[in-house]
């Protein structure tokens, strides 16, 4: 009986998922229908020429979904992850669909088209996700589609872990066992009355998912928890206790696993390329505004004093990797300016720089402060 409610829940995740999936290829469906009529020379296209192109978009669409497919299915999944797994989808998408008609040699400029569309989907897609994760947290609201746990210890981690998974219906989330002291749980029994069924596991029903408690030091009782997790096809989760519990990330030296306290968001290559983007996109939107100030910026410098326009200078970044950062010169030509900082009335600086600088800082200091 165990094992056939554990399958059901599991069928039903699947079909949420599964369903979410057909949404996403109808969205791409619809979205050709209108795409194919913005592209130079579509009216003359063969049906199978017309088949070609919307086979290899679904194909493209197909090998993204099963790269970059839905997380709404999933309890504990944040806006952030949502988004992220949307944009990579569309983008896998995106570029697929272009690759592979250019691998079948399917002539036409459809390039443009291909980009907008992946545009139109992303936000679509992005609506409907929000919209689905909405409806399922209603489902679960009202006791469908949701998840029975096993508690077991007495220590305060368990208390936060129950508060965060009990107190928002929308996770689906139901205490079906405690063993341990927290008062605010109803109790089956102690810790000791869970070791002691362990001897009888055909006595002891797990939920859908167990969380044990207890110090590293019980290795016997975690080990014996986690069989019997796996005979019974629940997932075993292990709480480190209070007071052995630290703030560590995994990281792999070759092929073994360590434990270190430091973890960069940029290590990530998903948020490097994020970052790398929108330092792209935003440079471009805010330089472009002061294109217009170039010129007068130019002459300028050149009427101050001879010499090249932009001063380069070699810095060191990253994991100590050098690089040369160029700006727009505001000194004199002279040997010192990679080894002396400028100082405030520094002869070298040009006569505008010395005498507007204070003026405006001054101006800000008053502006906003006074």
């Amino acid at each position: 009986m165990l094992h056939t409610r554990i399958r059901n829940n599991n069928h039903t995740n699947r079909l949420i998922k599964w369903i979410v999936i057909a949404i996403d290829f109808l969205v791409l469906w619809v979205l050709l229908y209108f795409v194919v009529g913005t592209i130079s020379g579509s009216e003359k296209w063969s049906e199978d020429k017309e088949r070609m192109f919307w086979m290899m978009c679904s194909v493209a669409m197909l090998i993204a979904e099963y790269r970059f497919s839905t997380l709404i299915n999933e309890r504990m999944v944040g806006a952030s992850d949502i988004l992220r797994r949307c944009t990579f989808l569309v983008m896998t998408q995106t570029l697929l669909s272009y690759l592979l008609l250019r691998a079948v040699r399917f002539m036409a400029r459809f390039g443009w088209q291909l980009f907008f569309m992946g545009i139109c989907m992303l936000v679509v897609l992005i609506l409907l996700r929000f919209v689905e994760r909405w409806l399922l947290k209603r489902l679960r609201r009202l006791g469908y589609n949701t998840r029975t746990v096993t508690l077991i210890g007495s220590d305060k981690e368990l208390k936060h872990l129950y508060d965060k998974l009990i107190s928002n219906p929308a996770y689906g989330y139901k205490v079906s066992g405690y063993f341990g002291d927290i008062e605010e749980l109803s109790h089956q029994g102690s810790v000791s009355d869970f070791v002691s069924l362990l001897d009888h596991p055909d006595n002891l029903e797990l939920g859908d998912e167990v969380y044990l408690s207890v110090s590293r030091k019980e290795r016997e009782l975690i080990e014996r928890t986690a069989r019997l997790c796996d005979h019974q096809v629940s997932k075993f989760y292990y709480v480190p206790i209070a007071e052995e519990k630290l703030h560590l990330q995994p990281l792999l030296v070759d092929d073994m696993e360590v434990m270190a306290t430091y973890s960069s968001p940029l290590e990530e290559p998903l948020n490097r390329l994020l970052k790398r983007l929108s330092d792209i996109v935003l440079s471009i939107l805010f330089l472009l505004p002061t294109a217009l100030l170039l010129p007068f910026i130019i002459i300028a410098i050149k009427r101050q004093s001879p010499g090249p326009i932009f001063f380069r200078q070699l810095r060191t970044g990253i994991d100590g990797r050098e690089f040369y950062c160029y700006k727009f010169r505001s000194m004199h030509v002279n040997s010192d300016a990679d080894r002396l900082q400028a100082t405030k009335d520094d002869p070298r600086k040009f006569f505008l720089t010395r005498s507007h600088s204070d003026l405006l800082r001054k101006t800000l200091y008053q502006e906003f402060f006074i």
